[in-house]
C-alpha cells in the first residue's frame, strides 16, 4: 500500500534468490528507521515479497545485454510515477539509524566526496587495474560527442546510493538517455557498472549534481557489496552443466540481437 503521507520512497533491483532475501531484510530495516516509507522492488519473483507490507514489488526480467545495471533505470522510473523522490539504493545495503526526511531538491543528488568527472573516474580505474582502458576512453569521448556535453564538466555517480526527484518532466528524459547510453556501451561490450551513463544522462538534461543532504542520508546505511562475493564472477563461472552454458549463450545472444535491433532506430546515435 503507498503511503500519501510521505512524498519518497526507496527502489532497487531484486533479481535472484539472494538479493530478494537482502531486500526482505532491508525493507525491515527501512520499516525500523523510517515507518511508514515505501520500498519499490523490480523483481524476478514478486511474489516471494507480498509477505513485507511496505514492498510495492513489480515483475522484471533483466533486459540487460549481459548484466542488469542499467535495468536500474526501469525501477527509478516507476518509483518517480509514484512518488516525487526516489532514493535509489542497492538491495545489499542494511540501515543502521533513522532515515532523516529531506527535501531534496529537483534533479539528481550524490555525494560531494565521492564523486569526479568521468575522466577522473576512467582514471581512476586504470590506476585501480594496472592497465589502459583505451576502448572505454574511446567509447565515453565519443559519447559525450554526439550527446553534445564535455566529459570534464560531467561527474560519474557512485551507483549504490543517489536520489532522482521529480524535475518538470526533465526526470523523463533523464531516464530516455540513460537508456540510450546504456545500450550505446553494451554494444561495445562496455558492460559493468552504470555510474557514468547516469552521469552522462544527467548532463544530456541539464542537471548538475546536488549535493544538499546527501551527507544526512549516506551516514544511516551501511552498504554490504554482494556483488564482490569472491565465490562469484562472471555470470557463466556459476553454470554447471553443458545445458545450462548453452541456455546461457542463447539468451546472451539474443539480448545482443535485440538490442543490435532497436539501435537500428537510432542509426546515426549507435554506429554513425
Amino acid at each position: 500500500m503507498i503511503n500519501r503521507d510521505k512524498d519518497f520512497c526507496f527502489c532497487t533491483l531484486a533479481l535472484g534468490e539472494k538479493y530478494r532475501r537482502l531486500v526482505k531484510q532491508l525493507a525491515q530495516d527501512i520499516q525500523q528507521y523510517s515507518p511508514g516509507t515505501s520500498l519499490v522492488v523490480y523483481t524476478d519473483l514478486p511474489e516471494d515479497l507480498r509477505d513485507q507490507n511496505n514492498i510495492l514489488a513489480f515483475p522484471h526480467q533483466s533486459q540487460g545485454v549481459l548484466y542488469c545495471f542499467h535495468d536500474r533505470r526501469f525501477v527509478i522510473e516507476k518509483a518517480l510515477s509514484l512518488f516525487r523522490v526516489a532514493i535509489h539504493i542497492d538491495a545489499d545495503t542494511t540501515i543502521i539509524e533513522e532515515v532523516p526526511e529531506i527535501d531534496w531538491q529537483p534533479g539528481i543528488t550524490s555525494g560531494q566526496g565521492k564523486f569526479q568527472n568521468i575522466i577522473g573516474h576512467l582514471d581512476a580505474k586504470e590506476k585501480y587495474l594496472g592497465e589502459k582502458i583505451p576502448k572505454e576512453r574511446e567509447a565515453f569521448h565519443k559519447i559525450a560527442s554526439k550527446l553534445g556535453i564535455s566529459l570534464e564538466n560531467t561527474f560519474w555517480i557512485q551507483e549504490a546510493l543517489y536520489i532522482v526527484a521529480r524535475d518538470e518532466g526533465r526526470e523523463k528524459e533523464f531516464i530516455k538517455q540513460w537508456g540510450r547510453i546504456g545500450r550505446y556501451l553494451e554494444l561495445r561490450q562496455i558492460h559493468r557498472g552504470d555510474g557514468n551513463a547516469i552521469g552522462l544522462a544527467a548532463a544530456k538534461v541539464g542537471w548538475t549534481v546536488n549535493t544538499h543532504g546527501f551527507q544526512d542520508l549516506i551516514k544511516v546505511r551501511r552498504h554490504l557489496d554482494a556483488s564482490k562475493d569472491p565465490t562469484e564472477k562472471l555470470p557463466n563461472s556459476q553454470l554447471k552443466t553443458m545445458g545450462d552454458e548453452l541456455k546461457f549463450k542463447l539468451k546472451y545472444h539474443s539480448r545482443l540481437n535485440l538490442a543490435r535491433i532497436k539501435a537500428l532506430k537510432d542509426w546515426e546515435f549507435y554506429y554513425g
